[in-house]
């Protein structure tokens, strides 16, 4: 096995005593030794390969704590881009329309186009497309227009026709069709996973051939950032199916966290069609998800007390996505079969929901290292992390939206006093939650140094300080994106930290992201290593665009 030292830069390790060694020695895909460059000079094998860091970092490989791969992939592939500033450069509704309508002619009749990462907050109209507006583009394609959030979208009216909705159809629970106030028809709006069905599925018009590209093209993009290891943190059966393509001796070039849908148990696992998995070791089928409330932009993440400039008189709080009752039931089921649970709660009072049957379910079955986690948390209250701390939840922030939504959070949102504490990170640290800081990729882009930036810096948009007090330091955002997210999914034995034993996936940064915090984001991931062989190197990836060019 080929045996690599690195030494002559900063070592980050990560471990729990934050301790900055020397040098680094690898055997193969593991981690040998860490210490005194002497001390391992001495003991590496002959023939072992010098990898002279020249003054830059060596930190673990970034973990993804909570995302959606390989959603980024299709995007690029498959879908219009119609994010609007600052995430992308759709400003407005004609500049949206005219991309569907050349995605549209560009399709078979009858075939769908779909438009992802529309953002009714950002665009100039403030609003989402209507049913006539995406009729305009095309009658003989059902158009399906996907928000940002992932939780709403906008359809045609063929689109509502495939979907099998007209206007005598009724809200279901958790989702809601919207509809002209005076007259009551469909005005092409859909909000909430209920009510959305399959147009809302990770897998929604990918097929076999369409999924191995999109995994490509996404584990390419993860891995230029430093990412080795990543999540689909909403895992239907089908999509399970096309991860199952891969064979159990295929190493598909990055690993992942698989979290299949919490209410497909116990028939996924236990059922008379068991899920038929092929145990590869890059796959894990991790902790089972639920969900209690939606997002903020179209209002539907649920909160305890109305929002700053509701929408909907109807619903000043936004809404749950299911009802007590019932979200105790599959709490209770998933925690008795042993499983972890993460749960998407944006509010405060969608998270209380998910406190309250953990709670429960402790009660029923205590377990002592169950590791039930709030995805998102972006609203938790100080007695909810007491509480938190107390029942062993941990939590994992959408810290990029303090870039990405912070000013709509100030200004529409939440108001003034709460926008200053979304992710309440901070916080967290004192009342001793262990947490985590994510993208939620498609959302936002996986850009793990920038996440950091999110965190630690807590600037909007526009230039606005959100939250001073919420504020962490770089090592606290680092770790977030290495141990602690190893930790999150049981994985802090083998991945997370430089440590002997440990599986050596590493990125090597252009400095030390720990000199100042203001410049966080002049940091650039140079190579990415994984078990210990480079998969990235920004210079190649540069000679290679100036061939093309």
């Amino acid at each position: 096995m080929q045996s690599k030292l690195y030494f002559n830069g900063t070592i980050l390790t990560m471990d729990a005593q934050n301790s900055t060694p020397e040098a680094v020695l690898t055997e193969g895909h593991l981690i040998r030794a860490v210490g005194a460059e002497a001390d391992l000079r001495r003991q590496m094998p002959a023939g072992t390969e010098m990898v002279d860091l020249k003054g830059r970092t060596l930190i673990p490989a970034f973990i993804d704590p909570h995302g959606h791969f390989p959603d980024p992939g299709f995007i690029r592939l498959f879908r219009v881009d119609l994010a609007a500033p600052p995430r992308g450069d759709c400003p407005d509704m004609a500049t949206a329309l005219e991309r569907l309508r050349a995605k549209a002619a560009k399709t078979p009749a009858g075939e769908w186009v779909m438009g992802v990462l529309f953002d009714n907050t950002a665009i100039a109209e403030g609003r989402m497309p209507t049913r006539a507006e995406l009729d305009s583009v095309s009658t003989g394609h059902p158009i399906w227009v996907l928000h940002a959030s992932g939780h709403n979208g906008s359809a045609n009216s063929m689109a509502l026709q495939r979907r099998g909705v007209n206007r005598d159809t009724p809200d279901p629970l958790g989702g809601r069709f919207g509809r002209d106030p005076e007259t009551g028809a469909l005005n092409g709006v859909v909000e909430g996973l209920s009510a959305m069905g399959e147009l809302g599925d990770t897998n929604f018009l990918i097929d076999q051939d369409r999924f191995q590209q999109g995994f490509a093209a996404c584990r390419d993009e993860y891995l230029e950032h430093g990412v080795t290891y990543a999540q689909n943190a909403w895992a239907t059966r089908e999509i399970l199916g096309c991860f199952a393509l891969f064979g159990a001796d295929q190493d598909p070039g990055i690993d992942l966290e698989l979290l299949p849908i919490g209410e497909l148990e116990p028939e996924l696992s236990q059922g008379p069609d068991p899920l038929d998995w092929p145990e590869n070791p890059h796959f894990t089928l991790g902790p089972r998800k639920l969900f209690t409330d939606g997002a903020f932009p179209m209002q539907t993440a649920f909160l305890s007390a109305p929002y700053h400039k509701p929408l909907d008189p109807d619903y000043p709080c936004g809404m749950s996505y299911t009802t007590q009752a019932e979200l105790d039931t599959q709490v209770s089921k998933l925690h008795a079969m042993g499983f972890q649970i993460h749960c998407h709660c944006n509010g405060d009072a969608g998270a209380e929901m998910f406190i309250d049957a953990v709670d429960k379910a402790l009660d029923q079955v205590p377990r002592t290292d169950h590791r039930h986690t709030i995805i998102h948390g972006q609203t938790l209250r100080d007695d909810q992390l007491q509480r938190m701390a107390r029942l062993g939840i941990t939590v994992s922030f959408f810290s990029a939206h303090v870039h990405f939504w912070g000013d709509r959070h100030y200004d529409t949102f939440l108001g003034p006093e709460r926008a200053e504490r979304i992710s309440p990170a901070a916080s967290a640290e004192r009342f001793g939650v262990r947490y985590t800081i994510h993208n939620d990729a498609s959302v936002t882009p996986t850009r793990p140094i920038h996440l950091a930036h999110c965190a630690v810096n807590r600037f909007t948009a526009s230039g606005r300080l959100l939250g001073e007090a919420q504020r962490i330091s770089v090592l606290s955002a680092l770790r977030a994106q290495t141990i602690d997210a190893a930790w999150q999914v049981f994985k802090e034995d083998t991945r997370g930290s430089i440590e002997p034993g440990k599986i050596a996936d590493f990125a090597i940064l252009s400095r030390n992201p720990l000199d100042d915090s203001a410049r966080l984001t002049d940091t650039q991931v140079e190579e990415t290593i994984r078990y210990g062989k480079p998969v990235y190197k920004a210079a190649e990836k540069a000679q290679q665009l100036e061939d093309v060019g």
